[in-house]
């Protein structure tokens, strides 16, 4: 009898571990638990605001590919697992496995007071349609921008979109001519913003805010949001429209397993990223805490590398082998601006940062195009 693998999430992470698991085998019965079969694209969500992207550009049907690598899809969210994971428990009835990837992401922390009056940009497609919406609406005014970590676990956060929002934004104003009528305000609580892109990377950053007569207030934990001001430690910014980026923690879920957890609330993993305790069941992407450099990045880049190793792995167990693979740390990004991108890389040898290039930018396209191709 075919051994039965359920991947629950469609993002980077799931599709990624299906693929691998199909190209490794033929055999393996692969199911796919997500609640609706479709990619939604979200690092093209930063060129929604300027009309570069569409939604429609962005959510890809899954259908054909499912199709393609014979994928059985079962529409649901997952609400809990049985205490040995062979088991998923869903709103639409329960799913029996022999392998399981867990792959469904992780969510922002919304505690902050008046978060509600702050739009979360990587929320969802709907985040940049909204952004666009508000920036058409304004005739000028002030634009805040941060981001902040979860902090029981300073790692699980995703700051690198907002400098993309913020330059975006910029780089937008000034094609409309209308530049001089909008302060942009860049904020965080550290002093050195995206200190895991490196030393180089924040210095290129901040010049570049510098260079575009972008504010920065470094140093200091957002408090509050207000309807209009963003409220810090010690400053108050008056603010007509804030974008900001919360640490994540795991979905909510989770909550309902016996799944264990680190301090931040994330599937705990190995380096083989099988979770702690657990036969053949594994966990890839933003929603896992695995052991790794304190720069290792929550990206679709790393996503995507957490879900190979963890299928192949997978495939391994199932076949009586014990866990030999494990993945590799590595971030690979291009801060976009709308007309230029800057190349930031990172690995366990080292890293580069590069001053933003025109061709990067169209780099960055090309990527998403040739990721897109794979599922349409």
């Amino acid at each position: 009898m075919a051994s039965r693998i359920t991947v629950v999430g469609a993002g980077f992470a799931g599709l990624t571990a299906l693929r691998t698991l199909r190209r490794q085998s033929r055999e393996v019965e692969l199911t796919l638990v997500a609640p609706r079969a479709e990619l939604h694209y979200l690092p093209g969500a930063i060129w929604l605001p300027s009309g570069r992207r569409r939604r429609e550009d962005l959510v890809v049907p899954l259908d054909n590919f499912l199709r393609r690598a014979d994928v059985r899809f079962h529409a649901a969210h997952a609400t809990g697992l049985s205490a040995d994971a062979r088991t998923l428990h869903t709103d639409a009835g329960e799913v029996a496995n022999d392998g399981l990837v867990i792959a469904t992401g992780a969510r922002f922390i919304r505690k902050l007071p008046g978060i509600e009056h702050a739009i979360i940009p990587c929320d969802g497609l709907a985040a940049g349609e909204a952004i666009r919406e508000r920036l058409a609406a304004l005739s000028g005014g002030t634009l805040c921008f941060g981001f902040g970590s979860n902090p029981h676990e300073p790692i699980a956060m995703r700051g690198g979109p907002i400098f993309e929002f913020v330059f975006g934004t910029d780089t937008l104003l000034r094609r409309q001519g209308r530049r001089e009528r909008f302060r942009l305000v860049f904020f965080s609580p550290s002093p050195k913003p995206g200190l895991r892109l490196g030393e180089r990377a924040v210095g290129l950053i901040l010049d570049e805010m510098r260079r575009r007569g972008i504010e920065t207030v470094l140093g200091e934990k957002p408090v509050a949001f207000e309807a209009g001001a963003v409220q810090l430690e010690r400053t108050r910014i008056d603010s007509d429209l804030a974008l900001f980026m919360p640490g994540l923690t795991g979905p909510a879920w989770l909550d309902a397993t016996s799944l264990p957890r680190s301090p931040g609330g994330l599937v705990l993993g190995d380096g083989h990223c099988r979770v702690a305790g657990l036969d053949c069941t594994y966990v890839a992407g933003d929603g896992a805490s695995l052991p790794g450099p304190e720069w290792m990045p929550k990206q679709a880049h790393q996503a995507d590398l957490h879900a190979g190793t963890a299928a192949r792995n997978l495939l391994g167990e199932l076949a009586g082998r014990a866990p030999s693979e494990r993945f590799r740390a590595e971030l690979t990004c291009i801060i976009d601006t709308l007309d230029r991108g800057l190349l930031v890389t990172r690995h366990e040898r080292g890293g580069r940062a590069f001053k933003p290039l025109r061709v990067m930018h169209w780099a960055k396209a090309a990527f998403e195009k040739r990721y897109l191709r794979r599922y349409r």
